[in-house]
């Protein structure tokens, strides 16, 4: 028989003096916690995903009641914070549209909507014209207190979404009090940056969208815009108070009453045989009180005789009417137009004194729609400008300079670049403006008929496009324009948007003239 080791026998001995022992150190054993490995997150991932809820609880808060209830004069107004990538002031004036405004650059946007006219407060000043004259002082004072509110209500909507969303994402205080921290830091990261970057004169380059003939009255004039610099809350005044003017009448919006010491220009090109285009036409000719139309060529698709009785409603449009041939214009166009009445056809450098301007032009030396000719054979667009500005130069030395030069094609408009202050053209049926090397400005205007039967080939219809220029009187140079986009085939929407040149904005020193500086 096999002996059982002393140890062993020892361990028997005492477990049947205390059965209870071996039981008490298996329960002791058991209950000895147990260590498990469990994965932390990134600190780089734990900081994405608070930002994450920071955000969203913020943007919940400003939702929620980040939003102000504020009078303003006879409107009552809702001011709304609103999180943005490009920043800036968005004023909804229903129904006639909206007012965008480029006040600064910041992650937040503001939102006024005028939600509607109070009738206690109008009919007071209709009982009491004379508070129109302290209106815009009123106005003014109800914007700042509003903006105050807003702000200080922003906070706590900010800091409480983000620490609510907090607290129920982590269920712990501490990192609930961490994102409401945060959020106000953003908060008051984005605050700063908006002061810092804040523009009182983005009011004199609004864009308006909405009903096209109530936007010049509620802008204002070219004069007053480039001579009237007043703060922002007095220039948003002034657009409250000329609003309530547009609510106080019923069915006839106010006239434009433009500045009687600028010259207005209404530039238009490539009609592409649109009949819509002259309706168009001759509503911005009364609206804008235009003096003189500029067309800057291809009003025909084919240029032949047929298409001829498609210009026949210049004649009453109610302004003189300057045109260059396009390369959709043939000399069978340019004919029947030097036949009327109204009419006068720029071409080989001519020039003519319209409306107080004196403007010459080039015609296209290429006729897009005859095949029988290579266009490669044809004069190039270079030349035809070379010789435009040829005839400026002899202008100019015997006495009688061009204030504008008109070519189709902008190769051959660049051409002319020192010769004339501006010169217009077409051709590429989208807007451009730009300053040239030495001095002259060049406007290409996009197409005033949207691209004629073009407009059906493309997934979107292109815009119709025209542009108001405004000219002093006395110096014959451009104060400001206004750029008019409206929707293509089938659709209603309508855009002003005012521009200024650089030497008009505050503080800039005139530029040279264009002739001083030529080669």
């Amino acid at each position: 028989m096999a002996r059982v080791p002393a140890s062993a026998a020892a361990a028997l001995r005492r477990v049947r003096r205390s059965p209870g022992a071996l039981v008490r150190g298996y329960r002791a054993r058991r209950a000895q916690p147990t260590i498990e490995l469990v994965h932390q997150p990134h600190p780089w991932t734990r900081a994405l995903g608070l930002v994450a809820v920071v955000l969203l609880g913020a943007w919940l808060g400003l939702l929620i009641v980040g939003n102000v209830r504020a009078p303003v004069g006879p409107m009552n107004t809702t001011m709304t914070l609103r999180p943005s990538v490009e920043g800036g002031t968005k004023i909804n004036v229903s129904p006639l549209g909206a007012l965008e405004l480029r006040s600064h650059v910041a992650p937040v946007r503001l939102d006024v909507n005028v939600d509607q006219l109070d009738p206690a407060r109008a009919q007071a000043l209709v009982d009491h014209p004379e508070r129109i004259s302290g209106l815009q002082d009123e106005i003014a004072s109800d914007v700042q207190h509003g903006t105050t509110d807003l702000a200080l209500r922003s906070c706590v909507a900010v800091v409480s979404g983000a620490t609510a969303l907090g607290l129920a994402v982590y269920r712990r205080p501490r990192r609930a009090l961490a994102a409401g921290g945060l959020a106000l830091a953003l908060l008051t990261a984005a605050g700063g940056t908006a002061f810092a970057t804040w523009n009182p004169n983005s009011v004199l380059e609004p864009k308006f969208s909405g009903l096209l003939s109530s936007a010049p009255s509620v802008v204002g004039n070219a004069r007053s815009i480039v001579t009237e610099f007043d703060v922002y809350q007095k220039e948003l005044a002034r657009l409250v108070t000329n609003v309530t003017k547009l609510y106080d009448v019923t069915s006839t919006l106010p006239a434009y009453a433009p500045d009687p010491s600028t010259i207005r220009v209404l530039h238009v090109s490539d009609i592409h045989l649109n009949p819509a285009s002259w309706k168009i036409i001759a509503s911005l000719v009364e609206q804008y009180d235009i003096n003189v139309i500029v067309d800057s060529g291809d009003t025909m698709d084919h240029g032949t005789a047929a298409e001829n009785g498609f210009l026949d409603p210049i004649a009453n449009l109610g302004a003189p009417y300057v045109w260059v041939r396009g390369n959709h214009d043939s000399m069978i166009t340019q004919s029947y137009l030097e036949d009327m009445k109204n009419v006068h056809v720029l071409d080989e450098g001519r020039s003519v004194s319209v409306a107080g301007l004196r403007f010459a032009g080039m015609g296209d030396p290429q006729y897009t729609p005859d095949r029988s000719k290579n266009p490669g054979q044809l004069p190039s667009e270079e030349l035809a400008g070379a010789r435009l500005a040829s005839a400026l130069r002899d202008q100019e030395t015997a006495g009688k300079p061009a204030d504008v030069a008109v070519a189709h094609n902008p190769d051959a408009a660049r051409q002319a670049d020192g010769e004339v202050p501006l010169v217009l053209a077409g051709h590429l049926h989208h807007s451009e403006m730009e300053v040239m090397k030495y001095g002259t400005r060049l406007r290409i205007e996009g197409s005033t008929g949207g691209s004629g039967l073009r407009a059906v080939e493309g997934k979107y219809p292109d815009p119709i496009e025209a542009s108001v220029l405004y000219l002093d009187r006395d110096t014959r140079r451009l104060q400001a324009w206004d750029e008019i986009k409206l929707g293509g085939l089938g659709l209603t929407t309508a855009e002003v948007s005012r521009h200024l040149p650089k030497e008009n904005q505050p503080g800039a020193t005139p530029s040279p003239s264009p002739a001083s500086s030529a080669p």
